[in-house]
């Protein structure tokens, strides 16, 4: 495989200006470069085993560790589950598990983390995973009970006020919001961005029972995650419940194909649309959907409509703070909320029944089979890093 012909390939048409912030992010480390080509991982991936007889789920598609985070429902409750479903299709079980494990090793290196640290990870999140299958019942995870740095977000996320939020990412003068826009977290829109947002968001406001909310103040392009940069996206600043600390802010996601149907035997459903998809799944399996969520129309182009998730409502990793034992934990925690994901959509368009995700979790081989996989996966994704790196170092990358 042509790694530096897959990448370019893949990425062609996007828009160059975040695309290069994207090149430029997967430069920085290996974990990065993960994040960044979930289509080459599932070209890379095995096609036999557990790859292959596993259960179908609908599953995420792009599980690894900074892909769970705390948010508000749209009960605005806090939760932390699964927060990102870009890539979520109907696949063996095993390829969810399989990215989530990769991705742990290869943030060992990146994190310093103590030899045994990773495999312990790894194991805590594949035994977590297989008892809350077997166990066959679903939950999420509850603040009074979570531990470490997930309890932390879920405190915080809670006790966080809306202007001490809107502080963080507007300036203001007065009564009078407008973006941050510091080439950092949001790029200016143009006029004509600007506009299609503003024409949408009138129309949409219509159908709402209160207009005035969604009255647009301010529309920025915003940058975050890796995979997804180069697609259109903007944050939206709207009046909410009044200027200036009553306002929201929203964002629309431009939603493009998942990576994994290429690599399925059969796609299906058939969807709508690709935003249609990523909302539909979303609500599926996570535990409780996220505020606004819906699938919207933006340049003739499909878009998710949903509350702005702030990039520091996930778990850094490079930053002191956790210890092995409470990193341990939270492998744990996670294996459990993909079992639980993985089983609320058991029975749905093709997915198994609950009874025969229950029997696999109750099953034994197949892990340790999946455990020394995720080395060679790991191995696999430093070297294709490399010779990115090399790539880019060579200009090839460069607009």
């Amino acid at each position: 495989m042509n790694v530096v012909r897959e990448i370019l390939a893949f990425n062609a048409g996007r828009d160059l200006d975040t695309l290069g912030l994207k090149y430029h992010a997967m430069r920085g480390s290996p974990f990065a470069f993960l994040r960044g080509t979930c289509h080459l991982f599932y070209r890379r991936l095995p096609r036999q085993g557990i790859f292959k007889s596993a259960p179908l789920a609908w599953i995420c598609g792009d599980l690894h560790l900074q892909n769970f985070g705390t948010y508000k429902a749209d009960n605005r409750l806090v939760y932390f589950d699964i927060n990102d479903f870009d890539e979520a299709a109907l696949a063996p079980v095993s390829w969810d598990l399989l990215r989530f494990l990769t991705s742990v090793r290869v943030c060992a290196e990146l994190c310093r983390w103590p030899a045994l640290q990773a495999r312990d990870m790894c194991r805590a999140f594949v035994d977590a995973y297989a008892s809350a299958l077997a166990g066959g019942k679903t939950y999420w995870v509850e603040r009074e009970t979570a531990q470490g740095r997930v309890r932390e977000l879920l405190e915080g996320l809670r006790t966080r006020d809306r202007k001490t939020f809107l502080d963080a990412r507007t300036v203001h003068s007065g009564k009078r919001r407008r973006l941050l826009v510091d080439g950092k977290r949001a790029l200016p829109a143009s006029q004509e961005q600007r506009l299609a947002v503003e024409d949408f968001m009138a129309g949409f406001a219509a159908t709402q029972p209160d207009p005035d909310f969604y009255k647009v103040l301010d529309v920025a392009r915003r940058i975050a995650g890796t995979g997804s940069l180069g697609l259109s996206r903007y944050e939206v600043l709207v009046r909410g419940k009044g200027s200036p600390d009553g306002n929201y802010l929203l964002e629309f996601k431009q939603a493009a194909p998942s990576s994994l149907p290429p690599c399925l035997a059969s796609t299906r459903p058939v969807w709508k649309s690709e935003a249609h998809r990523v909302v539909e799944l979303q609500r599926r399996i996570q535990a409780v959907p996220m505020a606004f969520l819906q699938p919207v129309c933006l340049h003739d182009r499909p878009f998710v409509l949903r509350g702005l998730q702030p990039t520091e409502d996930r778990i850094a990793m490079d930053r002191p703070g956790p210890t092995v034992s409470q990193w341990v934990q939270t492998a744990g925690d996670m294996g459990r909320m993909v079992a639980w994901a993985h089983l609320r959509g058991a029975g749905r368009e093709g997915s198994a029944i609950a009874d025969e995700l229950i029997a696999f979790g109750s099953r034994k081989k197949w892990r340790e089979s999946l455990l020394m996989v995720s080395q060679a996966s790991a191995i696999q994704v430093g070297k294709d890093a490399r010779t990115f790196n090399q790539a880019f170092d060579d200009k090839v990358f460069h607009a």
